[in-house]
């Protein structure tokens, strides 16, 4: 199955995956906002551990209303950016496209379904240490693997197409269960995203001090404790456990969210801690130390008030 695919969001994430598929032979076309006449000039470059490459004649575009329809569109929109797919998306889908959102959080395609309800639509969780360097250039430091969990969609097909398109690309990737999904990359994503913007530091040194390192695992345990009482399979001590040991191993790294607030961007506070500790909170769940986190990040979040 030949798949053409569209990339909302061509930067750390959306670059990276858009990337490895368009240097395996993949058609891919992305929108670029900022960097689309550096692109077109340039191309795509993607500084990587696993080997860099850099390519020449990008598909580039400034809206999606000049994009072709496409099979399967993956979202590497910061979800603070998600009400522009109410017009970025319509001009991309033909009625059976598949939208594949590789973002963080718990809710995204809930959310997203209620604006589109016929559309097909899976969660894509990146397991991967990247960032945006400069226009046209991502630096892929460890990891990148993708799981793909099914949210709503019908053609079981073009899912393993996908996935198979993102093994010939060199990129490991999985089918798994979507709830299973979401929730073990929440294990990871709320300790350390916080974190490391509460106490300005990166991932090495939270876990190299042991008070640190203890709150972390407590946090995490929080996680597993609210996945587990919603009657989410396999996540438990012993993956939060791995996931310490994971980052133990990992380059010392500042997470999406951290480098968010040193560019003084929005973070995305909703979808990593608001939603996932609401949905436990209906099932009487408390999340003590990740709703203290949650009201710091709230605080940090909030534009200063103005001075006289």
């Amino acid at each position: 199955m030949k798949i053409k695919y569209g990339v909302i969001g061509s930067g750390a994430i959306g670059g990276f995956y858009g990337s490895k598929l368009a240097h395996a032979g993949k058609e891919v076309h992305f929108l670029f906002h900022s960097d689309y006449h550096f692109v077109c000039e340039n191309g795509l470059q993607v500084d990587s551990c696993d080997g860099s490459f850099h390519l020449d004649g990008v598909n580039a575009y400034q809206r999606t209303i000049d994009m072709p329809k496409c099979d399967v569109i993956l979202v590497g929109l910061k979800s603070v950016n998600n009400g522009l797919l109410l017009e970025m998306l319509p001009p991309l889908l033909h009625p059976k496209s598949l939208v594949i959102l590789i973002q963080n959080g718990i809710g995204l395609e809930a959310d997203l379904q209620q604006v589109f309800p016929q559309l097909q639509i899976a969660a894509g969780l990146a397991f991967i240490c990247s960032s945006k360097t400069a226009p046209g250039r991502v630096s892929h430091q460890c990891y990148g693997s993708i799981n793909v969990g099914n949210f709503s969609v019908e053609d079981d097909d073009l899912l393993n197409a996908v996935i198979e398109d993102f093994r010939s690309s060199g990129i490991t990737a999985n089918l798994v269960e979507y709830h299973e999904a979401r929730w073990k990359k929440a294990v990871w994503n709320m300790p350390f995203n916080g974190m490391t913007v509460a106490l300005n530091t990166q991932t090495d040194l939270l876990l190299g001090n042991s008070s640190t390192r203890q709150l972390i695992f407590d946090q995490m345990m929080e996680v597993v404790n609210a996945a587990t009482r919603l009657g989410v399979a396999h996540v438990d001590r012993a993956f939060a456990e791995k996931m310490m040991e994971t980052t133990d191993a990992m380059v010392p790294y500042s997470p999406s969210m951290k480098l968010d607030f040193d560019f003084h961007r929005p973070m995305e506070v909703y979808y990593l801690y608001t939603r996932p500790i609401q949905e436990a909170a209906k099932i009487g769940c408390a999340m003590p130390k990740l709703s203290m986190l949650e009201a710091m990040l709230r605080f940090l979040n909030t534009p200063p008030l103005p001075t006289d």
